[in-house]
């Protein structure tokens, strides 16, 4: 009876752990068996997680054989002696191969994969280590999987099916016998660096990869070219929320070079908003494309203060565009004193330098600048061409408001001229004299102007005014008159003249002087 006993196969024994009897293989009492284990470390009182970081108790390689049916029968010693020893050697070769693993490989590690990468990435001089199911997150390293592919094996469409087809435990030894596939890539883009690259391959395991602001662009072109788009729509909408003026020319240039649409629109609108208040002021209005400047004047949604804030952001650029070497903004009278300093017989935008910014000033709208002070620094700084200052000027003098007033002192006597508009071909002009608490002289002026203290002033004087018609110059007049001017209401205000006429423009002309008296 010994010697039969002794030429049986080895069998499962019944052990007795905590308040539950479990079978477990003979002299390894923690085989694979998760829920032995818990009721052993209970009832013997060991800690449990220092028992599960002991990997060989868990017999990978084995348990993936009783789960795909590859045993048959009860095993014996022999074979789990056999099946352990191999458990220990793949460790140590998943030891050896994760040190030659690269550091974005370190958000794959967590992840359910494979006991090792099944494809070589190779790419801006580098081997990246990838796993097959994440590939096909990208449709490049699709399409270079397939082709590698369709190269290496009679049947590729079959091979195809075998990895798209779900990862079912049945199938890990028919997926197991799939050779290491290498592909490569090559990158012309300078906006990919290795460091953006490494970030986008890492999104292919986790859709929660941290993208920094300084790299988003060249996560954005790797994100384009491997066809990622969840990563690329990522990018979109970080760089939307993070256009300033140091970021909108790189953004824009981007956007339109990989034909996005609404981060094109999103710039705009930032521009539309920001050119006269913020940027404009900054040195970094000299990045600004003059595609996109152009489109932005033109725009109506743009934000300004007056018209005439836009024609000065559009000198400080052309003036930026021409000294690029400056590393801060002008103050406006420096940018008036260059563009002065050209010779007078050409304005700048007839030169052969100025001709390339034409579309710039085409898109303001200059009948828009109604300011007298204004009109002059336009004037002033031959920049101009002639007939666009006469239509400038024409426009100036249809928008002029319905009432014109200035304040005149002679001999310290004040006297203000007055234009009304009553309708549309309908004037009237005078004088009345003032008092010096009227003038709102500046003070610098103030303090050097003489001050009469006299009542009544004799003044003869004559109100001319004349208007172009059809060629034609027609006169008014109210011919020279004498009269005293005090400063009560009755005898402050001389003698009106009223015209009717078409012309335009129209000069008034007012002459006086003061008779002994």
């Amino acid at each position: 009876m010994e010697k039969m006993f002794n030429q049986q196969p080895a069998r499962l024994e019944r052990r007795i752990n905590g308040a539950n009897d479990r079978w477990r293989f003979s002299k390894e009492p923690n085989l694979g068996d998760l829920l032995g284990l818990s009721q052993l470390t209970r009832a013997t009182g060991e800690d449990i997680d220092s028992e599960l970081k002991m990997i060989d108790r868990l017999h990978i390689p084995h348990l993936q054989k009783i789960l795909t049916g590859g045993i048959k029968k009860k095993p014996s010693q022999h074979s789990l002696a056999g099946c352990q020893s191999q458990t220990r050697n793949t460790t140590n070769r998943g030891s050896a191969l994760s040190k030659r693993k690269h550091n974005w490989e370190a958000e794959s590690r967590g992840s359910n994969l494979q006991p090792c990468q099944d494809v070589t990435l190779e790419c801006l001089g580098f081997k990246w280590e990838l796993h097959q199911p994440q590939l096909f997150n990208s449709g490049t390293l699709t399409k270079l999987y397939i082709y590698a592919l369709s190269q290496k094996t009679t049947d590729p469409l079959k091979d195809l099916e075998k990895l798209l087809r779900a990862q079912t435990p049945k199938e890990i030894k028919e997926k197991t016998s799939v050779k290491k596939i290498v592909i490569s890539l090559k990158i012309n883009d300078p906006l990919v660096t290795k460091t953006a690259f490494a970030t986008a391959l890492k999104s292919l395991y986790s859709s929660d990869t941290e993208v920094q602001m300084e790299d988003v662009l060249g996560v954005l072109a790797s994100a384009h070219i491997l066809q990622f788009s969840g990563l690329f729509k990522k990018c979109v909408s970080m760089m939307k929320d993070g256009i300033s003026p140091s970021t909108i020319h790189t953004f824009y240039m981007a956007a339109c070079k990989y034909k996005e649409e609404s981060l094109i629109s999103a710039c705009e609108k930032w521009l539309e908003m920001n050119l006269v208040p913020l940027i404009g002021k900054q040195i970094h209005l000299r990045t600004i494309p003059q595609e996109l400047l152009q489109k932005v004047l033109r725009s109506d949604r743009v934000f300004t203060f007056s018209e005439f804030d836009l024609l000065k952001t559009a000198l400080y650029w052309v003036y930026l565009q021409l000294n690029l070497k400056l590393q801060s903004i002008p103050i406006y009278e420096t940018v008036l004193a260059f563009f002065h300093s050209f010779p007078k017989k050409c304005p700048f935008l007839e030169r052969e330098l100025g001709q390339k910014f034409l579309p710039v000033f085409l898109c303001l709208r200059l009948h828009g600048i109604t300011s007298g002070r204004h009109l002059e620094d336009i004037k002033h700084i031959n920049f101009f061409p002639e007939t666009w200052l006469v239509r400038i000027f024409a426009n100036h003098y249809h928008a002029e408001f319905k009432i014109y007033s200035e304040t005149i002192g002679v001999y310290g006597f004040f006297f203000e001229i007055r234009g009304i508009k009553h309708g549309d071909f309908s004037y009237s002009f005078y004088m009345q004299r003032i008092k010096y608490s009227e003038t709102n002289l500046p003070p610098a002026v103030a303090e050097r102007s003489p001050i009469s203290l006299r009542p009544e002033r004799l003044v003869k004087y004559e109100i001319r005014a004349q208007s172009l018609v059809n060629g034609n110059w027609q006169e008014f007049s109210t011919n020279p008159m004498t009269q005293k001017f005090g400063l009560n209401k009755s005898t402050s205000k001389s003698h009106t003249l009223k015209i009717e006429t078409v012309g335009n423009p129209i000069y008034v002309a007012f002459a006086f002087i003061f008779p002994v008296s």
